[in-house]
């Protein structure tokens, strides 16, 4: 019974230990930014992207060149999400999605790349860390994007998994090609995001009824495993 104890609380652990955080993409007003905007999560959680309206995308940019893909500056390849056309979705009943999972706990910048979205100050960060360094800031990062003279997309997706969530509680994904990690320019230390599939929902996040079923579907079969050893 010890072992079997131990195995249940092992694997309940595990169930709830990968955190899902949704991000929407714009709002059902298409304004234009990101909520939240400022986001911790750790390494192995999974960041879920859900495109509001608009046709927007997400893209990762170094803090020094805010509207520009990480991989024109740096080795690290980044993501990008590709444009995500929402009212196309909308007539069959689901929203986009885009996925990636945090490979390292150093600040990562991301933006708008579509018309001059970024410079309007749709951008965010997730684990923005002043404590290292007080000028790597989400309001300064804004200040440098507003400044922009250009604002550049990739010419593909890549780096995340693409999905829809259906608004009646499904949802489906595939895979970008290509997956980032490296350094970015700066005292930031590794930039990092990987592609994934996400796996339990975060407290903190906004979810849908499709991302809650995203999480369900892999604890609920770790808690019935669990269930099946108790019962030995």
């Amino acid at each position: 019974m010890q072992f079997t104890a131990a195995a249940l609380f092992a694997l309940l652990g595990l169930a709830s230990a990968q955190k899902v955080h949704v991000v929407s993409v714009s709002s059902t007003n298409n304004t234009l930014a990101y909520f939240p905007d400022n986001l911790k999560a750790d390494v192995g959680d999974m960041i879920q992207f859900q495109f509001r309206a608009g046709n927007h995308s997400v893209v990762q940019s170094t803090f020094d060149q805010p509207c520009s893909p990480i991989n024109e500056h740096t080795n690290t390849t980044g993501i990008f999400s590709g444009y995500q056309l929402v009212s196309a979705s909308a007539s069959a009943g689901s929203i986009p999605t885009y996925t990636v999972q945090v490979a390292a706990k150093t600040p990562l910048w991301f933006y708008c790349s579509q018309a001059k979205h970024c410079q309007a100050g749709m951008v965010m960060v997730v684990n923005e860390n002043t404590a290292a360094n007080a000028t790597r800031s989400l309001a300064n990062f804004k200040a440098l994007a507003k400044l922009a003279t250009s604002n550049t997309a990739p010419s593909s997706a890549f780096g995340g998994t693409s999905g829809s969530n259906s608004t009646t509680g499904t949802g489906s994904g595939s895979s970008s090609s290509g997956s980032s990690s490296g350094s970015s320019s700066g005292s930031t230390g590794n930039d990092a995001t990987q592609s994934g599939s996400a796996s339990t929902t975060s407290g903190t996040a906004v979810p849908t009824a499709a991302a809650s079923i995203i999480g369900a579907s892999s604890s609920m079969g770790l808690i019935g495993l669990a269930a099946a050893l108790f019962m030995l």
